[in-house]
């Protein structure tokens, strides 16, 4: 499969950073092209600004800021996101990048002012994620962020498409066992992704 990873965190000694790059190592190791999207590295701008608002329900072209970003998406068979949970949510870039480059036309389109799911071109989809609170917590507070991979991007994609939450818990009182044993465990889902 043509895969797009998605990375989002902006420091590469990182537990997140390690677990970014095995798990490009593993998805090239099991055959697959993988086309690695360091949100920070490439400067991503998760800002949508006043233009892009204003044009967000018209047809946008090659000039669109975002065109290379939406092109790429487009381009892949499936998506594996990899970011931290801060403050019970994606990080802005991330964010940012749902907002800009998921659009009218890319991951849905309207008809008769109802919304219907359009990137049916990603057939399977997993997030590898960390939290520094416990699961306990991120239920308290609805836990957004799975719910969001879960349900609205699992509506987005190809109807039946499978849906991976891949998420290490309590990141701030982790030992290198419960670090390796996550390792350990998303090299593995990656291994037969």
């Amino acid at each position: 499969m043509h895969i797009l990873v998605l990375y989002a965190h902006p420091v590469e000694t990182s537990f997140n950073a390690g677990l970014h790059r095995m798990t490009v190592v593993r998805l090239t190791a099991a055959g697959h092209t993988v086309d690695d999207c360091d949100l920070y590295a490439e400067g991503f701008d998760p800002r949508l600004t006043r233009q892009e608002r204003l044009d967000y329900h018209n047809q946008r072209g090659p000039a669109d800021a975002v065109a290379p970003y939406v092109e790429r998406l487009l381009r892949a068979d499936a998506l594996v996101l990899s970011y931290p949970v801060w403050n019970y949510g994606f990080p802005a870039i991330l964010k940012g990048f749902f907002d800009r480059v998921f659009l009218p036309g890319v991951s849905f389109r309207l008809v008769d002012g109802k919304v219907q799911p359009s990137l049916h071109n990603i057939k399977k989809v997993a997030a590898v994620t960390t939290y520094g609170g416990s699961r306990f917590r991120a239920m308290l507070m609805g836990d957004p962020p799975r719910r969001l991979i879960k349900r609205m991007l699992r509506a987005t994609v190809k109807p039946g498409a499978p849906v991976a939450y891949l998420a290490h818990y309590a990141m701030n009182v982790s030992t290198d066992g419960t670090r390796k044993a996550f390792m350990a465990k998303v090299a593995a889902r990656m291994e037969a992704f």
